[in-house]
């Protein structure tokens, strides 16, 4: 039996990443799957890049491994460790954690001041833990996976894609920028931000770059969320959320609108019009649990939480394999039409 070839697009999220890692994790598992390429933005340009070398260097276990030690990091050494120790998210039930006051008190501050100001030295962990454990120059001149890393130009608001020639550890710590928490990140005079604000993942690198019939979305944000907030923190919650999605929800109606054209014509003459009549959706996501899950607990980092998050993931991601692995090359698993306004 001949492999499958995908091709996958994650979702970032902060620490809610581990949840992918787990995704990852058992797919890779799984010999009968080969990747083509990957996207990703902030937490999943992170999870992208570091299969990626993994696998450069070692295969399917290499990237396990490599995975595994990155987020293993990721829960000793905390990526806002610069806050005091009482700012730190601490560990209640694994799930359900709700943020210390602190932490919300932090937040807001960030309203008021800058990165320049709240972190002068622009301290970030998160450059350490990807210097030691990524070759940039090996990845660029071996990586057998593509990748297509999401950043947002901060002049003028549009989408960098980073492939892996021109891969950096700045441009990937600009794809994973937090406006109110770090400077941008600045490659060859131009500034950039978090990638999830403009591509939350990048879907058309995937189906322009790519030949895999199949792609597979790895989502943390939640589709819906029930009721209205009424506080301003809930406000704030749901308009960060909403921030950092509706960029991928748009693309998704402009690729369900565009595929249904191609589907309705009856000869295909274009490159890309034969890409969309043949292309493939999966999705995978808990949306039970991400619903669960406040804003705040994206920069929960205890090992406890990661750990948690990661099981999930594997659990996940094993339950699609033995429900939808047999449409993978045949047909979508996931109803791309719902989109269609």
């Amino acid at each position: 039996m001949h492999n499958k070839i995908v091709t996958l697009a994650l979702q970032g999220g902060g620490s809610h990443g581990a949840f992918t890692w787990g995704v990852l994790d058992r797919l890779l598992e799984d010999a009968r799957i080969e990747i083509e390429g990957i996207s990703g933005a902030s937490a999943g340009a992170m999870n992208a890049a570091v299969l990626a070398h993994g696998y450069s260097r070692g295969g399917r276990e290499g990237a396990r491994e490599a995975l595994a030690a990155f987020w293993d990091r990721i829960a000793i050494k905390e990526p806002f460790s610069f806050l005091a120790p009482e700012f730190q998210s601490s560990a209640g039930n694994l799930f359900n954690q709700s943020a210390p006051a602190a932490m919300q008190a932090f937040l807001a501050m960030t309203r008021f001041f800058s990165p320049s100001q709240l972190n002068p030295f622009d301290i970030n962990p998160l450059r350490d833990i990807l210097q030691e454990q990524i070759d940039f120059e090996h990845l660029r001149r071996t990586g057998v996976i593509k990748l297509f890393i999401a950043a947002t130009r901060v002049s003028t608001g549009t989408l960098k894609i980073f492939r892996n020639v021109d891969l950096t550890l700045d441009a990937l710590l600009a794809s994973a920028c937090l406006p109110s928490i770090h400077r941008p990140v600045e490659i060859d005079g131009e500034a950039y931000w978090d990638g999830g604000l403009t591509a939350n993942p990048p879907i058309f690198p995937l189906l322009h770059l790519c030949s895999a019939r199949d792609l597979m979305v790895v989502l943390l944000h939640p589709c819906s969320r029930t009721g209205t907030p009424t506080t301003i923190v809930d406000i704030g919650h749901r308009l960060s959320e909403i921030s950092f999605s509706s960029a991928f929800f748009t693309e998704l109606g402009g690729l369900a609108l565009a595929k249904r054209e191609a589907e309705s014509s009856m000869f295909a003459f274009g490159t890309l019009e034969r890409r969309l009549k043949r292309l493939n959706m999966h999705m995978l996501e808990t949306r039970d649990l991400m619903n669960q899950l406040d804003v705040m607990s994206k920069l929960n980092t205890k090992t406890s939480f990661i750990h948690a998050l990661h099981t999930e993931g594997r659990a996940v991601a094993e339950q699609w394999l033995l429900d939808h692995f047999h449409v993978l090359g045949i047909r979508s698993s996931f109803d791309l039409g719902r989109y269609l306004q």
